[in-house]
C-alpha cells in the first residue's frame, strides 16, 4: 500500500507544486478538483436533515492501538500513517462493509480565528483533524478505493483551544523533530481512540463530498463531529513552527516558508443534503 495515498494519486502529475498560496488553480492540474461535489463546505446546521436511520446501526469505531507509528511532514499537511488494523462500522455506512483506517491528518490555521477546513454556520475552528478510512471489504487497497463508490469515509473532527490533549502529546511532542519538509519520526505508541469526541458518538452531520487536498476525487463520505476536541495554545503553536520546504531551500520572495493556513476554502454545497444524527 501506498505511504502517501494522495501524492502517489498526484504522481502521474509533471508539476505536484500545488499549495494554498491565493491564485493557485488547484482544477487545471487535477480535474476532479472542478467536480460539483467537493469539500469542504459550510455546514448550516439549520438547513442540516435530521436522519433518524443513522442511528439505527451505531457507528462503532474498532480502533487499537498503533505500535511504531510513523508521523511524517509533507510540506502540505502532518500525517499519521497507522500500522494497526483499525475498523469503522455502522452509522451511514454500507452493512456489513469494513472501511479501514489508513491515516489521521491535520489542518490549522496561523491564528486562532481560523484553520478548519469545513466551517460550521460560518465560523471556523482553530484547527481541524481528519481520519481517513477505506473500504477494505470491497477493495484490496486504498488507492484502489480512490474515487469509487463507497470507497473512501473520512471522520472530521474540529479542534478548539483549551486545556491539553493528552492523546495528542505523543504527537506534538516530536513535531520539532520533523520541522522540514520530508522528515518523519517513529513514535512507540498511539491511541486513535482518544480522538473520538464522546462514547456515544451520536452527535454528528454525514454528507457525500471529495478529498480536500488534490486529486480531489469524489464519492468521500464525510461524517463530521459536533462536538470539537480541546488542545492547548502551547500545543497548537508546535504545528505552526512546522515548514514547508526542505531544510537549506531557497524560499520564494515573500514566502516565509511557515507551514499553516493550510486549508481548502469551503466549495458551493450545490444539491447536496447534509443529514444529521440528532435533532
Amino acid at each position: 500500500m501506498a505511504k502517501n495515498f494522495i501524492e502517489e494519486a498526484c504522481r502521474e502529475k509533471e508539476d505536484l507544486e500545488w499549495g494554498y498560496e491565493e491564485g493557485v488553480e488547484w482544477g487545471l492540474l487535477f480535474p476532479e478538483a472542478n467536480g460539483e461535489y467537493q469539500s469542504p463546505i459550510n455546514l448550516n446546521s439549520r438547513e442540516a436533515q435530521y436522519d433518524p436511520s443513522l442511528l439505527e446501526v451505531r457507528l462503532s469505531p474498532n480502533y487499537v492501538v498503533c505500535r511504531e507509528c510513523e508521523i511524517t511532514n509533507d510540506g502540505h499537511t502532518v500525517q499519521i500513517i497507522l500500522r494497526s488494523k483499525s475498523v469503522l462500522t455502522g452509522g451511514p455506512l454500507p452493512k456489513s462493509q469494513e472501511y479501514e483506517l489508513h491515516e489521521v491528518r491535520f489542518h490549522w490555521g496561523r491564528e486562532n480565528q481560523r484553520g478548519s477546513e469545513h466551517t460550521v454556520n460560518f465560523k471556523a475552528f482553530p484547527m481541524e483533524l481528519h481520519l481517513i478510512h477505506w473500504n477494505s471489504t470491497l477493495y484490496r487497497t486504498i488507492d484502489e478505493a480512490l474515487g469509487k463508490r463507497h470507497g473512501i469515509v473520512i471522520i472530521a473532527l474540529f479542534v478548539q483551544i483549551g486545556k491539553e490533549h493528552l492523546g495528542l502529546k505523543a504527537v506534538t511532542e516530536i513535531l520539532q523533530d520533523i520541522q522540514y519538509k520530508g522528515k518523519s519520526k517513529t513514535i512507540p505508541c498511539f491511541n486513535p481512540n482518544t480522538l473520538l469526541p464522546d462514547p456515544l458518538l451520536r452527535d454528528y452531520w454525514v454528507y457525500e463530498g471529495s478529498l480536500t487536498m488534490p486529486p480531489c476525487s469524489e464519492n468521500v463520505t464525510w461524517i463530521l463531529f459536533r462536538y470539537p476536541l480541546t488542545v492547548s495554545q502551547l500545543q497548537i503553536e508546535e504545528f505552526r513552527r512546522l515548514r514547508s520546504h526542505v531544510k537549506g531551500a531557497e524560499l520564494p520572495e515573500g514566502c516565509d516558508g511557515m507551514l499553516g493556513d493550510n486549508f481548502r476554502p469551503t466549495q458551493p454545497l450545490s444539491d447536496r443534503v447534509i443529514r444529521a444524527a440528532f435533532q
